[in-house]
């Protein structure tokens, strides 16, 4: 494991999301290893449609998340919300953001301690900090189709587009997050990665050993419940399905644990339950009450096309049934999850779980996840980026020798 080095990691997310993120799971684990981390909340990429009911919320949050500046969390790791002007697109905004993070992030990083940090970039906003913070490796984290992203801000797709090339050019090594990102990538292919999503196999397991009990909010609505956790947005959610399945089948009660955006037009189906969100700690214990876990996804989208939702190797670790519309990031696992390729196949698959018996099914959802744990992924991580550092520490090649 990657031991006694400086990291600093731009997140496309804020570190106190209630699900954890690929980002703050590694991080997590790299602290614990002995190596000094800065997290840097999600700079954005622009402010939400002005006509957007999810703009005040989210200023909101941010403010919020500003407020807190700098934190330590027990693993060590400082969490910074730098102020940052949040437009980007324009010449004298762009170079006053690049001054207002490099000596933020500079300062808080000599404070602390830092020397010759490996910078880890998961937002294309951030590549404006590539060569100011006098880093030993640059990591671009390839999380999202960035520039397919015009549903939560009003940034120039063709600007995310460019800053995301230009990322792709600095960098030392490229990670992508799911198979659809890497299948498309055109430039850098000989430092580029899957780096696949993982699971916390202990923490999700527990619920098929009967370790936990179900969570009361969860214990009073009545079965079957139907559940997902996640982030429940408008455009993400197949709500034509909830709403198909509300009127055939009115006896399955639906649960989504989250941040609910507004605008959503499944809120008042009788069947329908939303709950805020819950704890990462106790997520467990929501999900246990689960009689199938689902990823209701509305993959017309293209931007939700290139998801690899952690969630669903936690469902699969839990044992539980799990019905998921069509991902490519998914497909090889066909096998352990159920796909559902139309409104009518996905609620059917929901009746087909709910009917599922033995133990063998489960096991088998469990054994195809079991390895892939966060652990591994990090000890994986750390031996391309030792290798890479080894790479560019050896002095070049003379033909004069």
């Amino acid at each position: 494991m990657l031991h006694d080095k400086s990291i600093i990691c731009f997140g496309g997310e804020d570190w106190w999301y209630h699900h954890p993120h690929s980002k703050n799971h590694l991080m997590r684990r790299f602290a614990r290893a002995g190596n000094k981390v800065i997290f840097v909340n999600s700079i954005s990429m622009g402010l939400a449609p002005l006509k957007s009911k999810e703009l005040a919320p989210r200023i909101a949050r941010k403010l919020k998340s500003y407020a807190k500046f700098a934190r330590t969390t027990d693993e060590g790791i400082t969490v910074v919300s730098p102020a940052v002007i949040p437009f980007f697109g324009h010449r004298v905004l762009t170079v006053a953001n690049r001054r207002l993070l490099t000596a933020q992030i500079a300062g808080l990083g000599r404070r602390r301690g830092l020397s010759r940090p490996i910078l880890w970039i998961a937002i294309p906003t951030a590549v404006e900090v590539i060569g100011r913070l006098n880093e030993s490796l640059v990591i671009y984290h390839v999380s999202d189709k960035y520039d397919a992203n015009t549903m939560d801000h009003t940034t120039d797709p063709a600007f995310i587009r460019s800053l995301h090339e230009r990322a792709i050019a600095a960098a030392d090594l490229i990670f992508y997050s799911s198979r659809k990102l890497l299948a498309e990538a055109t430039e850098g292919l000989e430092r580029s990665y899957l780096l696949e999503q993982a699971v916390d196999f202990d923490h999700w397991s527990r619920i098929s050993r009967g370790e936990i009990r179900v969570a009361d909010e969860i214990a009073g609505i009545p079965g079957p419940r139907i559940g997902y956790f996640g982030a429940i947005e408008p455009w993400l959610v197949d709500q034509e399905l909830i709403k198909q399945a509300a009127s055939e089948r009115p006896a399955w009660n639906w649960i989504f644990i989250g941040n609910k955006s507004r605008g959503l037009e499944i809120e008042h189906l009788p069947n329908v339950h939303f709950l805020p969100p819950v704890s990462y700690q106790d997520l467990p214990n929501y999900a246990a009450g689960f009689d199938v876990c689902v990823l209701p996804w509305n993959t017309e989208v293209p931007f939700t096309s290139y998801g690899s939702a952690i969630k669903v190797r936690e469902y699969l670790a839990s044992g539980k049934p799990v019905v998921i519309s069509p991902l490519p990031e998914y497909e090889s696992m066909s096998k352990v999850l159920r796909i559902g390729r139309s409104r009518d196949q996905f609620l059917q698959l929901v009746a087909e779980a709910l009917r599922e018996e033995g133990t063998a099914p489960a096991q088998a959802r469990q054994d195809a996840v079991r390895g892939g744990t966060w652990d591994a992924r990090a000890e994986w991580a750390s031996d391309l980026i030792e290798r890479a550092l080894r790479e560019k520490a050896e002095p070049a090649f003379s033909a004069d020798r």
